[in-house]
């Protein structure tokens, strides 16, 4: 649409008095303006300051001047929404830096300005800042850096700079003014003082701070004065705001403020008169709000969400799924025109107003300069706008909102507790009813403060209901135990599930049937927080995009930071497809893939920070990196819940050589030490618990080896001294980290030692007194151990391995891959056994027939219709494995 400068202009003047006024007082800019050139425009208005005697007129001219040349060229369809709110943002961050340096030097000339400074919220730490804003800095010192007078105390200096920026920005001169300034939304605005330390700062966001505070400084931003202090501040309290676990409380809170603002919101919840676009129902509050309830929500474990402008957040909600497509953009859309509506009622009198007029002139007036016919015409848009908002604000609160708790739900008597448990069938009612006390007298520590114990009440029915109907109660019972001894605080598990009552009888089911699960929920209640997506159920994606999600660090993270953030991804994931295995929402085998796949990803991201770390003391070895090569499963491609990582360290280029750093080390030393912490980084446990367990037993001279060789001493040892077995193993080899070029090479390296010629009855006995020693030193755990027991996973991969060697072909990492390369008639063994394994890690570990609702499980996962025909068919598996090594090795097996 091409810019219409004229009408601009002369709607401007006849519907706008404060821009007719700046147009008769501001000639030069006028002319500019008439000229349709709106870049000089802007350069002429961060100009008109220039020359002015002091910087109280020097920024009230260029505001004015701003002011005309945001406000034509935005009429005029030249300027877009975001960039006139980015301009007037930009522009109060310059009032804001300049008045806090002309404070500072007002008592201390000559000063570096240092230790003050303010932080943006609402709209200008979005950068989309109202046409006519106040602006609701929060000022903050640093007592040790801020320059002051000797005699000065540092919180009465503070005070006077504080004062100076408020009178420089907001007081009301012949020149105008710049910005009103609203200091409310500080720490205790009621009793503290205008600019507050740091430090009790710091106290009051880590220990009192309200709900809607979190919200606020969603849109926070270190905006003038002692930017990189500000911006350490924000790093600090980021936890404060960026919640690991979900937090309901937040979101009831937005709920009932949003109540609260409609009740008490001037002009009628309808759209006509007096309207205020603002706080209305379906305004743009609502719009604000619906980005940062899913902010709060989600963006404590997506860092992608963590933006501060609400169209950006809005598109980020979209790309992430977490909000359909087309409501993301009706939403921004509705966004944008109701706040391009509200500039127009801010242009007429420079007033900070929301609200449409109430007579049919002036509402006729705020149309006519937006380019409608009427006001008739300006209610009717605002009304289908709003009223498609507020349906799905309402009905996003209404899905994130529990039940209002605020008052104390009385605790019912023994005897009332007792008929409740006796109802719900419990064995033990009376015992029960003593433990559920003993939770509630203080002796469990997440359950001593009046608010924990208010939010359990509100859940204690329901959750006593899920458990009462899980598979196990007793055992789920012990486990629900268990986490709530285990967690320090339980009052957002708690309304998650007074939120999303689902996941109760979700949460009995995990805590009856996988042992694995409920010891991680133990150590971790907020894995169940990402459970309320919709994608819970659904696979992660392939490794490339394993290893991006992983590697988005938040800026500042140090070594230590990065290890727990990837822990903490992995387990949200792990416990996911777990929680996906009893549900039997997909295949075992897929979820095996994908605990593979997540796998990879950790190690690729882990090895990656660790390099970089090891390379600050160390430097790189010229022409030189690290090689891993996966073995075992985890070479083939397919995890379980209970796999550990058969791992190869390995590295290009020549032994000799050293590392370029300012403490070189030799290239076998500086590889085996960058191992070492490799290897850690993937096992050690931290405060987000462990990963890993890592096998590096399978490298070139075994366990008491150095932990990492050069590529040309492996291929010497797997050509020269490696045994059948270990040449069995490298069946299965994958490089998971390193260059192409470099994997490629080690992938050439095993298939020339794999190929090569072999005595077909030397290996024939090598296999067959490999198994037998196995058999003898390794019998299974139960009668589940389909992976020891004879005709199980171990027999299959020694047929698949052994006619890999003999025929020097089929070599392909996956089992799968390889049975139908080598045409063997071992797929449908191969799956069953693998399906059955995967499941069984999780829902029978011990390897022991489980309880029978768990056993149902596995019947589910599987893909059966009951236990017996499960039973049959894992028979009929273990038949075809023992046929194929009858005709593979002329040997019986028995099969019990």
């Amino acid at each position: 649409m091409t810019a219409d400068w004229t009408g601009a202009l002369a709607r401007a003047r006849a519907h706008a008095p404060y821009l007719a006024g700046l147009l008769d007082r501001l000639p030069e800019l006028t002319e500019i303006l008439a000229a349709g050139d709106g870049e000089t425009a802007l350069a002429r208005a961060f100009a008109a300051g220039e020359g002015a005697p002091d910087v109280p007129v020097a920024l009230r001219r260029e505001k004015q001047a701003l002011a005309l040349a945001l406000a034509i060229g935005d009429l005029a369809g030249a300027f877009p929404l975001l960039k006139v709110t980015g301009e007037l943002s930009a522009f109060a961050d310059r009032a804001l830096d300049a008045a806090i340096a002309a404070g500072i030097r007002r008592r201390v000339p000559d000063s570096e300005p240092a230790g003050f400074l303010a932080l943006a919220l609402g709209k200008h730490g979005a950068g989309e800042l109202n046409y006519s804003s106040d602006i609701d800095p929060i000022l903050l010192f640093e007592p040790d850096l801020l320059p002051r007078r000797e005699r000065d105390e540092p919180g009465e200096a503070a005070q006077r700079v504080a004062r100076t920026v408020v009178e420089m920005l907001s007081q009301v001169t012949a020149e105008g003014y710049v910005f009103r300034v609203d200091l409310r939304l500080r720490p205790a605005s009621e009793v503290s003082p205008l600019a507050i330390s740091v430090d009790a700062a710091l106290t009051h966001y880590e220990s009192s701070a309200l709900a809607w505070e979190r919200a606020a400084f969603i849109r926070a931003r270190a905006c003038a004065g002692d930017v990189p202090a500000g911006e350490a501040f924000l790093a600090a309290i980021r936890p404060f705001v960026w919640r690991k676990s979900l937090d309901f409380g937040a979101i009831a809170e937005i709920g009932r403020l949003t109540s609260q603002i409609r009740a008490n919101t001037r002009g009628g919840p309808s759209v006509g008169p007096g309207f205020d676009l603002k706080k209305g129902r379906g305004g743009i509050r609502e719009v604000e709000f619906y980005a940062q309830t899913h902010q709060l929500i989600h963006g404590g474990r997506n860092p992608a969400l963590r933006l501060r402008g609400t169209r950006a957040t809005l598109d980020a909600l979209a790309d992430a799924g977490l909000v359909a497509a087309d409501e993301a953009r009706l939403l921004g859309e509705s966004y944008d025109r109701l706040r391009t509506i509200e500039h127009r009622l801010q242009m007429m009198h420079d007033q900070q107003t929301h609200s449409l007029p109430t007579t049919p002139e002036a509402l006729d007036a705020v149309a006519q300069l937006d380019g409608l016919p009427d006001g008739k015409a300006l209610l009717a848009e605002i009304t289908e706008i709003t009223d498609a908002v507020g349906d799905r604000y309402d009905a996003l609160i209404m899905a994130n909102t529990p039940s209002d708790t605020t008052v104390p739900v009385a605790m019912p008597d023994q005897a009332t507790l007792l008929e409740h448990l006796e109802g719900l069938g419990f064995a033990d009612p009376a015992a029960l009813a003593q433990r559920i006390e003993g939770w509630q007298s203080g002796r469990v520590r997440a359950l001593r403060s009046d608010a924990a114990r208010s939010a359990f009440e509100a859940i204690r029915s329901d959750l006593l209901a899920a458990l009462a109907g899980a598979p196990e109660p007793e055992r789920a019972l012990a486990r629900w135990e268990q986490l709530l001894n285990n967690l320090p605080s339980a009052i957002n598990l708690f309304r998650l599930l007074e939120a999303r009552p689902g996941l109760l009888e979700l949460l009995a089911r995990i805590l009856s049937l996988a042992p694995p699960l409920a010891d991680a929920l133990a150590r971790r209640a907020d894995l169940l927080d990402p459970l309320i997506d919709a994608s819970a159920f659904e696979l992660p994606g392939d490794t490339e995009e394993l290893v991006a999600a992983f590697s988005r660090f938040e800026r500042g993270d140090d070594f230590e930071r990065k290890l727990d953030a990837v822990r903490r991804k992995v387990g949200e994931l792990r416990f996911k497809l777990g929680v996906q295995l009893i549900e039997g929402a997909n295949d075992p085998l897929d979820i095996g893939h994908a605990l593979a796949r997540v796998a990879e990803a950790a190690l690729i991201v882990l090895t990656d920070e660790t390099a970089a770390e090891f390379e600050i003391n160390h430097g790189r070895v010229p022409g030189s990196e690290l090689v891993v090569l996966g073995l075992g499963r985890m070479g083939g491609g397919v995890l379980t819940h209970a796999s550990d990582l058969d791992l190869v360290y390995l590295f290009t280029g020549d032994f000799n050589a050293e590392s370029d750093g300012r403490r070189p080390l030799g290239a076998t030393h500086y590889y085996n030490r960058l191992s070492q912490r490799a290897i850690s980084a993937l096992s050690v446990p931290t405060a987000e618990g462990a990963l890993y367990e890592v096998d590096t037993r399978l490298r070139p001279s075994g366990a008491q080896g150095p932990p990492a060789a050069s590529i040309d001493s492996f291929e010497r040892y797997q050509r020269e001294q490696a045994w059948t077995w270990e040449h069995m193993a490298l069946c299965r080899a994958r490089p998971l980290y390193g260059s192409q070029e470099a994997s490629e090479a080690l992938s050439d390296v095993i298939g020339n030692v794999l190929t090569a010629p072999r005595v077909r009855e030397e290996l024939l006995a090598d296999v067959l007194e490999m198994r037998a020693t196995m058999a003898k030193h390794k019998a299974p755990k139960g009668s589940l151990d389909v992976k020891l027991a004879r005709g199980g996973l171990v027999d299959l991969e020694f047929i698949v391995h052994f006619t890999q060697l003999r025929e020097g072909r089929g070599f392909r990492p996956g089992l799968a891959d390889a049975i139908r390369e080598l045409d063997l008639p071992l797929g449908e063994a191969h799956d069953v056994l693998s399906r059955f394994l995967v499941a069984a890690r999780l829902l029978a570990p011990d390897s022991k027939v489980p309880c029978d609702a768990a056993c149902m499980a596995l019947v589910r996962a599987c893909g059966y219709e009951d236990w017996n025909t499960l039973e049959a068919g894992l028979l009929a598996a273990r038949g075809q494995v023992a046929a194929a090594w009858q005709e593979a090795f002329g040997e019986t097996l028995e099969i019990e």
